[in-house]
């Protein structure tokens, strides 16, 4: 059975709205944070930089960690690691046309967390998170993947 795989993805709020992307390429029925896989020999922040500028076309400063998220294939042999981190945005355009080069982002939302509450979203806990409910760093332990 393969290891776990390790991501990191961004909390990142602007005028009172969370940062969405599609989850699967090409597909909008599932959001999350922009964020993706660590490569070895990279740290968690620069992965971090690296995948929201992909994924959004936004530079990010990153700050604190706040939530670890486990979620796996029950099926399967799927598991994975996010960790989050709160973050700022430096430079690029919030609103602005962008191309994900790996092709995977292909939407990205700016949402209210009454908004969010209409989107299928992951993890359960993201809201609480970005807004801020959750006072120290938050762990979901195991949270099954959707199909």
């Amino acid at each position: 059975m393969p290891s776990p795989r390790l991501a990191v993805r961004a909390i990142l709020r602007r005028d009172d709205r969370l940062l969405l992307v599609n989850a699967w390429k090409g597909r909008t029925h599932l959001w999350c944070a922009p964020g993706g896989g660590v490569e070895a020999h990279q740290s968690l922040p620069e992965a971090l930089v690296r995948e929201v500028r992909e994924e959004t076309g936004l530079v990010v400063e990153v700050g604190e960690p706040c939530l670890v998220n486990e979620f796996h294939d029950p099926r399967g042999t799927f598991h994975q690691v996010d960790i989050y981190f709160r973050c700022r945005m430096l430079a690029g355009d919030p609103d602005g046309d962008w191309v994900d080069p790996e092709g995977v982002v292909s939407h990205r939302v700016w949402v209210t967390r009454a908004e969010m509450a209409r989107l299928r979203v992951k993890p359960d806990s993201l809201a609480a998170v970005a807004w801020g409910d959750a006072g120290a760093i938050a762990y979901d332990p195991l949270e099954p993947i959707l199909r």
